[in-house]
């Protein structure tokens, strides 16, 4: 891997679109519904334990954090979606920033793939549809990582990434990677992806 990935810092916590850095780094978006592993993703990648904060509960930050790896590279972490307590104004603000980071963002030109993840055993929900579904519109580069993987046996995983990969709304992913912050399944490949179209 060309990135030292322990020099790793969270560099901007963003709660308004004019917060977003003005940067030349490449980006690479993750984004997808609250408690589907975010955090638990990004701690991987990253090799530590509490980088990006597992929240006791889902939904509650509504920030978009950029990580700056190596100087080379931000992860950006886009608020979860889908959390059915959030009150009618959180769910605005949710929309609102998210939306800002693909249409306020003054580098979007900089953003290279959109890392989007799924619940391996729940499917996409009624909300990921939503989001796929512009992302191909968009014509945005993006993946799709299946979270939680650990939860099923080796055969039903298997089955399962089967009848996963069969849906429509999946078509258009550059990729589909089966995850587990556990076992570490994926990890090498999800940074694949990330360094391919990142150029580094």
């Amino acid at each position: 891997m060309k990135l030292n990935i322990q020099n790793t810092v969270l560099r901007i916590t963003a709660g308004h679109p004019s917060q977003f850095p003005n940067s030349p780094l490449p980006q690479i978006a993750l984004a997808g519904r609250s408690n589907v592993g975010k955090s638990s993703l990004i701690n991987t990648l990253l090799e530590r334990k509490a980088l990006a904060r597992v929240s006791s509960e889902p939904g509650k930050t509504i920030t978009v954090n950029f990580y700056e790896v190596d100087q080379k590279l931000f992860i950006v972490d886009l608020p979860g979606y889908g959390y059915a307590k959030r009150s009618a104004s959180d769910k605005k603000r949710w929309s609102a920033l998210t939306d800002g980071y693909f249409t306020q963002n003054k580098n979007i030109d900089k953003l290279k793939l959109v890392i989007q993840l799924v619940d391996c055993k729940v499917g996409p929900t009624a909300d990921d549809v939503t989001m796929l579904d512009w992302l191909r519109a968009s014509n945005l580069p993006h993946i799709v990582v299946y979270t939680k993987t650990d939860k099923l046996s080796k055969t039903a995983l298997q089955k399962r990434i089967e009848e996963l990969n069969q849906l429509e709304v999946l078509s258009s992913a550059i990729a589909t990677i089966p995850f587990s912050a556990t076992t570490k399944l994926g990890k090498n490949e999800v940074w694949k992806e990330i360094l391919s179209h990142s150029n580094l």
